[in-house]
């Protein structure tokens, strides 16, 4: 039987919650999802620089867990139900330099942020979304899962790599049930947290921005693409995933990177 989709508003009534929304890919896919007709929490340890009536923001941190049970109490409360959840929060603030000078605070502060903040959050919304046998996690992992930048983010890419192989193990989990669970791994990003990134970079290694972009994308390989993505580039992929259209999809990585990663 054929289904009919209505592209307009195709996510009115739908609860979505975009974590680290304030800005980058988050604040791209936040404004895509209210587009379609969502109704959007966004959650972030700072305030918006703009505030948005059309949001509703919860102030966490959530690399820690008294962070995710606030979230996750208020929205059920406010709520009583969640229908998207978006996990996009995520980076990287630990030195370059290679192993040698990462700590433990450091390993665990970027496992605890790009891991495990995003599996507290399933972990506190999947027995509702299971209740009413319906429901779409995404992952915002990165391309870095499976091609490493050693000097400069080694905790992120292996908590990133990590969250590509939760993902298809909770699909294989809860898609029998109702739930989709999708991750998307973009490349190269451009917001303000990547230049960001490449100030530090630069900072540390006395050489310019510009040769620290340079660098950074010679140890990716180059981006066939010739740039990096936009974020509402991503946040059109992420937009496509959550609505009716994709309802056949779940358990698959979509990697979004301008054809960076070289293999098959």
């Amino acid at each position: 039987m054929e289904q009919e989709f209505n592209f307009d508003n195709e996510l009115s009534g739908k609860i979505a919650l975009v974590t680290g929304g304030t800005k980058g890919a988050g604040k791209a896919i936040t404004e895509r999802l209210l587009k379609a007709g969502a109704t959007v929490i966004i959650t972030a340890r700072n305030q918006p620089e703009k505030a948005n009536e059309k949001l509703h923001f919860i102030s966490a941190d959530l690399s820690k867990p008294e962070g995710t049970q606030k979230v996750t109490a208020e929205i059920l409360s406010t709520y009583q139900k969640l229908d998207i959840l978006v996990n996009n929060l995520g980076g990287s603030e630990t030195p370059s330099g290679g192993f040698a000078v990462l700590t433990d605070e450091d390993w665990e502060s970027g496992i605890q942020t790009n891991l495990l903040a995003p599996i507290r959050l399933d972990r506190g919304f999947l027995p509702q979304m299971l209740e009413q046998k319906s429901g779409v996690i995404i992952h915002i992992a990165s391309i870095q899962g499976k091609l490493p930048l050693y000097d400069s983010t080694l905790p992120y890419a292996a908590a990133k790599a990590g969250l590509i192989n939760y993902s298809k193990s909770l699909s294989n989990e809860v898609s029998p049930k109702g739930i989709r669970v999708l991750t998307v791994s973009p490349g190269w990003i451009k917001t303000t947290a990547a230049i960001a990134m490449m100030e530090r970079i630069a900072e540390s290694s006395s050489i310019t921005v510009e040769q620290a972009t340079e660098g950074v994308m010679d140890a990716l390989g180059g981006i066939p693409f010739g740039r990096p993505a936009q974020p509402e580039e991503v946040a059109e992929l992420v937009g496509f995933l959550v609505s009716p259209r994709a309802n056949y999809l779940t358990g698959t990585e979509f990697v979004i990177d301008g054809g960076t990663i070289p293999t098959v």
